[in-house]
């Protein structure tokens, strides 16, 4: 039996709702069975890393023992101390198997990657979040086993959407009356069903019908036209940002709905991303655990490190600074390759320019006109210039140029 991937076919979600019965049962009367909760998890890992090749699974392991040691060793120091540097050497050890994992491809070296298993950027996440929370007093009390059913948490551990330990453990540890789980059951359903929609159909439309006979048009202009450039290269934009948009926001919706069906409110990754009115609220709806999590632990960090050690005067040099390393670091989590770095350059660019423009309306209000045309055209605007950005991530300027 191969590793079977998390939400990768319809047929997945009649073994795992089988496999959800009893918890949902229980949580109908009331009851949550820890010890069955423990089995499930147990179950999924089993068939999404130890299926066929047992290299993921060793690997999540082997990372789950460092984690452990790495965080509560460091409780254990915090207990007594607070020492930045200390803070600081901690939380990179938090994200050296992930830095491991990034670099492999860079090296090429087969055993770099010990760690490397899928999903590892979202535990890692997970982890730096509770060494970080950990120093600021936020987590009192942590249990080994609150710890790793934390990062294990089935439903979400590939891909997210990345929850926060406070508010998991919130949930975790109370069962939420009938009506209130009524309610977690009809919102289940309700996301399930329109997952089902985004990710198996329309995804599957514009990812596996189309966007692969639009990328060998679009490649067919390679030395033919200067940069290869071709309204072809345009419909790709457009269908590969509509596929990455409804496949991930379909994986996203079966997380929260099988979340929902433990009684669990993982929260939503996406909000109509599309309808943004600049690129700022574009990223308060897009990718939303992700972008607030680089937000709350990076970004806002820096801001506090760089206006309490008085580096720079000017608020708007500090938030500019602050883009860049943000977007930065966003770029080079998703690869080493030179699109990926563009595509976080470009983005925070989009963030500059926007703050600029938002500080010239502001000075000048009365003379800019502000309704729903130009609030049309705001949307329009950034929608494209979301989709010029995805075409960048996407690669495909590399596969036309190099």
């Amino acid at each position: 039996m191969n590793n079977i991937t998390p939400y990768s076919s319809p047929h997945y979600f009649i073994y795992l709702l089988i496999l959800l019965l009893p918890i949902i049962i229980g949580l109908w009367f009331g009851k949550r069975f820890k010890i069955y909760d423990f089995f499930a998890t147990v179950v999924i890992l089993i068939t999404a890393f130890f299926g066929g090749n047992m290299k993921q699974g060793i690997s999540l392991i082997f990372y789950i023992l460092f984690e452990m040691v790495v965080i509560f060793t460091y409780r254990a120091y915090r207990k007594k101390y607070n020492n930045f540097w200390v803070f600081t050497l901690f939380v990179i050890l938090a994200i050296v198997p992930l830095v491991f994992v990034k670099l492999d491809p860079l090296l090429n070296n087969a055993t770099i990657s010990l760690f490397g298993f899928m999903g590892i950027s979202y535990l890692t996440f997970k982890s730096v979040e509770i060494v970080m929370e950990s120093r600021d007093g936020v987590i009192k009390e942590l249990k080994p086993f609150e710890f790793v059913r934390f990062l294990l948490f089935f439903p979400t551990i590939t891909s997210g959407p990345i929850d926060r330990f406070k508010r998991f453990q919130k949930d975790v540890l109370n069962v939420p009356s009938r009506d209130e789980y009524v309610e977690l059951l009809h919102s289940g359903v309700n996301k399930l069903m329109k997952g089902l929609l985004y990710k198996f159909i329309i995804g599957y439309f514009f990812g596996t019908l189309l966007l692969p006979k639009i990328e060998i048009l679009t490649l067919s202009y390679r030395g033919q036209t200067p940069l290869g450039l071709s309204w072809a290269l345009v419909a790709y934009m457009y269908v590969y940002s509509m596929y990455l948009f409804f496949d991930f926001a379909g994986y996203s919706l079966f997380a929260v709905a099988i979340s929902n069906f433990m009684g669990i409110k993982t929260p939503m990754n996406f909000n109509a991303p599309f309808k943004s009115k600049n690129i700022k609220d574009f990223w308060n709806r897009w990718h939303m655990t992700l972008s607030f999590w680089f937000r709350d632990f990076i970004y806002m960090r820096l801001m506090f490190t760089i206006i309490k050690h008085k580096w720079f005067k000017s608020r708007v040099t500090i938030a500019n600074l602050g883009y860049v390393t943000l977007f930065l670091i966003m770029g080079f989590w998703h690869g080493e390759t030179w699109y990926y770095i563009v595509y976080g350059i470009f983005h925070a660019l989009a963030m500059i320019t926007n703050d600029a423009w938002l500080r010239l309306k502001k000075r000048h209000r009365k003379s800019i006109p502000s309704n729903k045309f130009t609030h049309a055209f705001a949307v329009f605007l950034t929608f494209n210039v979301v989709c010029f950005s995805f075409m960048i991530f996407s690669g495909i300027l590399d596969k036309l140029w190099f």
